[in-house]
């Protein structure tokens, strides 16, 4: 059996998701990851080493050195071929307290989508949710919200239903590992670990307020649907952040 993959730990979001040269006519662009994004920023921008990036993000060195060099082709192949770039995906946890999603200050639209049950409520296992609540966004605004049935579809299609309509964005309670891989491979950025409202939970997400928890999961399977304690989380590591911190005294296990 393939070791899975560890995930990497993400402290701030990108301001602008999107980026590309202007009077270009559109194509196929890149996609940059979150966990690419990070070294990016904390070797570039912070001047951390490989080591201490390594350190930061809960990986080993080599790690590291095979995701940053990703990035910087990825770079050279948007500057040098004058290809949009965009931040999205990747194997990542984003520590809680960590910047919050930003949206581009432009026509920038973003699609939401969260678990929803017949209270209104963020449903609290994924593989099971029977319908979502899609809201579109821009610049901060909720242009339009529908709740779309999921049509009984599992654990292993829910996130090629997201991305057919459109969304980029999940907030959710409880989900399992498998679908977190199958929500990165689709480009889905991930808010795990959320209760309460739905419309309260986008609200606070596009303001800059959600509370989340990156590690929350599902311990149960082969179940209906699942409430209250159903869905725990693991107290793992976690991650402690610290105002200001680009490398060591940002995130720390």
């Amino acid at each position: 059996m393939p070791r899975p993959c560890k995930r990497r730990r993400v402290q701030t979001l990108p301001r602008c998701c999107r980026f590309g040269p202007r009077g270009c006519p559109e194509g196929p662009g890149i996609v940059m990851t979150l966990d690419e994004y990070e070294t990016i920023r904390l070797i570039d921008l912070c001047g951390l080493s490989q080591a201490e990036t390594a350190a930061q993000m809960g990986v080993a060195r080599a790690t590291v050195q095979a995701i940053y060099g990703d990035a910087r082709r990825k770079l050279a192949q948007c500057i040098v071929s004058g290809m949009e770039l965009s931040i999205a995906g990747g194997d990542y946890e984003l520590c809680p307290g960590a910047s919050p999603l930003q949206t581009e200050r432009n026509d920038r639209r973003m699609k939401i989508a969260v678990t929803y049950d017949e209270n209104g409520q963020v449903f609290q296992h994924f593989g099971h949710c029977p319908q979502f609540k899609f809201y579109e966004v821009e610049e901060s605004r909720i242009l339009s919200s529908e709740v779309i049935s999921a049509g009984g579809s599992g654990h292993g299609a829910l996130a090629g239903f997201l991305k057919s309509h459109g969304a980029d964005t999940l907030i959710c309670g409880g989900i399992g590992g498998g679908a977190r891989t199958a929500l990165s491979q689709a480009g889905i950025t991930l808010y795990p670990g959320v209760v309460g409202d739905a419309d309260q939970a986008v609200g606070a997400l596009i303001s800059g307020g959600l509370s989340f928890n990156p590690d929350f999961v599902c311990n149960h399977h082969g179940e209906g649907h699942h409430h209250g304690g159903d869905c725990g989380h693991h107290e793992g590591g976690g991650c402690g952040h610290h105002e200001g911190g680009c490398g060591e005294h940002g995130c720390h296990q």
